[in-house]
């Protein structure tokens, strides 16, 4: 039986997707379970969530003995590892994929963070990843660094589908929605089907009331008092405003008769914090039709249990939340610094969870060895 809230999030025009994969959660069913009964159509994965389910459990112990028997690298073995849960996963998700003509039911594997820096190395590796899962609704995950830009754009031009990771500023994000502009103008030169491309932009929500919360604190004014906890809804629902202005321009309009898909806006990092929030505020606040909402499985359940879903609540709303950031900059919060530092921040996580699964593997491959 599919729970009420989440239906109504669906049908609201919400893709719910969950923002965790681990081989237990394929080999037990639990997956095929929320699809049914949660709603959920794709699935989000990242280094931390690797490094968490690879360090419990023993799911993968068969997998790390035949690795370890073959000789593989740290390296390889990490690869084997994370294509072969996302192929799975992929392939759960078919037929969503199918029933929903290639809108959802994707799944999304993220290159090596240490190449955040390299367009390139990013680009060459997006290439690597496709081929190795070989599934139509893989998404390849590029960081929206200023050396990912260009090899979004490189990537999508080889008709590969995207997932656009850390975006914080609806500055970058433009800058996002220009690269999937450029690659599917490439992709289309290419002689590639532009329907068979997809993409989504996510946009990181709960880190930006993180940060600018304890700035707020240190300030400790008064005016700066009675803005906690306003400006990541805000910042999401300004970058909506601008993926409605650029998908209703000119140059979309030329890709979308070409058969090309809009790239998607997702809210990621939705998982709340700070105790003092409502837990499900970062689903409630940001409903809109054709966005996607990635979740961990904990606020997944917060939603399906108390979730308050009225409906659009971003649609409109591009004018107030201009006035919090106005509000936000008046009362000594330094915006572009506050990015700057989420990036920077958000690059050095995915690589210190990237070092901690290549440390679980190595420990793992040579206790195999015996």
């Amino acid at each position: 039986m599919s729970n009420p809230n989440l239906i109504a999030l669906s049908e609201a025009g919400v893709s719910v997707w969950l923002d965790d994969l681990s081989r237990e959660r394929l080999e037990s069913g639990n997956l095929v379970e929320l699809i049914t009964e949660l709603s959920v159509v794709g699935v989000t994965t990242n280094p931390t969530i690797f490094a968490g389910a690879l360090s419990k459990g023993s799911a993968y112990d068969k997998q790390v003995g035949e690795l370890a028997a073959r000789g593989a690298s740290v390296d390889q073995a990490v690869r084997e590892i994370t294509t072969a849960d996302v192929r799975q996963a992929c392939d759960v998700f078919r037929a969503t994929w199918e029933s929903t003509g290639g809108l959802d039911g994707r799944v999304s594997l993220e290159v090596d963070p240490r190449l955040a820096h390299d367009t390139d190395a990013t680009a060459a590796e997006a290439q690597e990843l496709w081929k190795a899962v070989d599934r139509p609704n893989l998404m390849v995950k590029i960081p929206a660094t200023v050396a990912g830009l260009p090899a979004i754009t490189q990537t999508l031009a080889q008709g590969i589908s995207v997932n656009v990771t850390l975006i914080f500023s609806v500055e970058r994000y433009r800058a996002v929605m220009d690269a999937f502009l450029e690659g599917l103008e490439q992709a289309k030169a290419n002689g590639h089907d532009l329907s068979k491309i997809a993409s989504v932009a996510s946009f990181f929500v709960s880190r930006v009331d993180s940060e600018i919360d304890k700035r707020i604190e240190a300030l400790g004014t008064p005016e700066a008092e009675a803005l906690r906890g306003q400006a990541a809804i805000a910042n999401a629902r300004l970058a909506f405003g601008a993926y409605e202005d650029v998908f209703a321009s000119p140059r979309w309009t030329a890709l979308a008769e070409a058969g090309a898909r809009p790239q998607r806006p997702l809210w990621a990092s939705t998982g709340v914090k700070d105790p003092a929030y409502s837990d499900t505020r970062y689903v409630d606040e940001l409903v809109a039709p054709g966005v996607v909402n990635t979740m961990p499985e904990k606020t997944l359940h917060a939603v399906a249990d108390h979730g308050k879903i009225t409906g659009d609540t971003v649609t409109g709303t591009a004018e107030s939340a201009q006035e919090v950031f106005d509000a936000l900059a008046d009362a000594g919060i330094d915006l572009d610094d506050v990015f700057v530092a989420l990036e920077t921040e958000g690059v050095d996580k995915f690589e210190k969870s990237w070092a901690e699964l290549l440390e679980t593997v190595t420990e793992q491959l040579d206790r195999a060895k015996g």
